[in-house]
């Protein structure tokens, strides 16, 4: 055995080199098999890629860090640097109110009249600044996280929920600043306001939903935020907010189009109820609430869930 001590040096030199690192540090090129990309092989890489983006809403309970982490990044990242900062969310939806009843109150005098006009606009005005903010960000969240949603697994609903819920804190902020003017001016104060909180949370569910919907498309159609910025403009002319139905119409036809096809339009009239009027909602104001946030939360949910099958492909 002695002997043999000589030729283990030279056994090494002559031998195979030992790899200890894996092949892609040291560079070792990899054999690939031509049947690699045979279509049965691609359509098993997007299942694998689509599981790892797939949940339940089960799974939305462990990660709460990465959704308060994605809210806010959100509220920082759009005014960081300057100095107002957050306040900005709410000094920017004031400057719009400010400027629409000055265009529509003042400039364009309409032919009927409401004590205290600013502030009938102002109460059906929030809801709608709501829902137009909501949905253009909501459809490009995913395009926005998409680096995270190839490295990470967890549940897609959480990027758009985090876009509407950091909406809906600015909606929240400056409903109770038009809240305490409305009720500070008009004497408002009573039962009625109790509603306002349970109108507020359909509103939020509704919007949800749509959000749901709108992310997911748009992540699969780059037109789908463009056509809903498009929507946007004759929908907000269309909303009840500067008038009442009743106001521009005597057809019952007219009225019933301007008050119920439009899903936006009970919402803004609800709040300015509560609010302006000091009232409660009709029964089929608040049923029409809670039937249109069921359908739009449930159809927006299914539909994500349906299209987030491909995201890791898409994006």
């Amino acid at each position: 055995m002695a002997g043999l001590g000589p030729l283990r040096p030279r056994l090494r030199r002559h031998g195979a080199p030992r790899l200890p690192l894996p092949r892609a540090l040291v560079r070792v090129a990899r054999h690939v098999d031509p049947r690699e990309d045979h279509p049965r092989r691609l359509r098993a890489t997007r299942r694998v890629l689509s599981s790892t983006s797939a949940s339940r809403p089960s799974d939305l309970k462990g990660h709460g860090f990465l959704f308060q982490q994605l809210v806010q990044r959100e509220l920082r990242q759009k005014y960081q640097g300057s100095v107002l900062g957050l306040l900005w969310y709410l000094v920017n939806p004031l400057l719009l109110l400010g400027a629409y009843y000055l265009m529509f109150g003042v400039v364009l005098k309409p032919g009927f009249s409401h004590p205290a006009y600013p502030l009938f606009i102002m109460t059906a005005m929030v809801v709608w600044l709501f829902v137009q903010q909501t949905l253009p960000a909501a459809g490009d969240s995913l395009l926005a996280q998409a680096a995270l949603l190839r490295k990470a697994r967890f549940p897609r609903e959480i990027i758009p929920t985090a876009v509407v819920t950091v909406q809906a804190l600015t909606f929240a902020a400056l409903l109770a600043v038009v809240a305490v003017l409305t009720v500070a001016f008009r004497g408002t104060l009573g039962f009625p306001l109790l509603l306002l909180p349970v109108v507020v949370l359909l509103l939020i569910l509704f919007v949800q939903g749509l959000a749901l919907a709108i992310s997911g498309l748009h992540a699969h159609f780059r037109d789908v935020q463009p056509i809903v910025g498009a929507i946007l403009v004759p929908w907000f002319f269309v909303t009840p907010i500067f008038y009442r139905p009743t106001d521009i119409t005597d057809q019952s036809l007219a009225r019933f189009a301007l008050e119920w096809l439009n899903p936006v339009a009970p919402f803004a009239e609800a709040v300015r109820t509560i609010l302006y009027d000091g009232n409660v909602p009709s029964a089929e104001t608040l049923v029409y609430l809670v039937v249109v946030s069921a359908l739009a939360l449930g159809i927006g949910a299914a539909l994500f869930r349906r299209l987030q099958r491909d995201l890791a492909v898409m994006l």
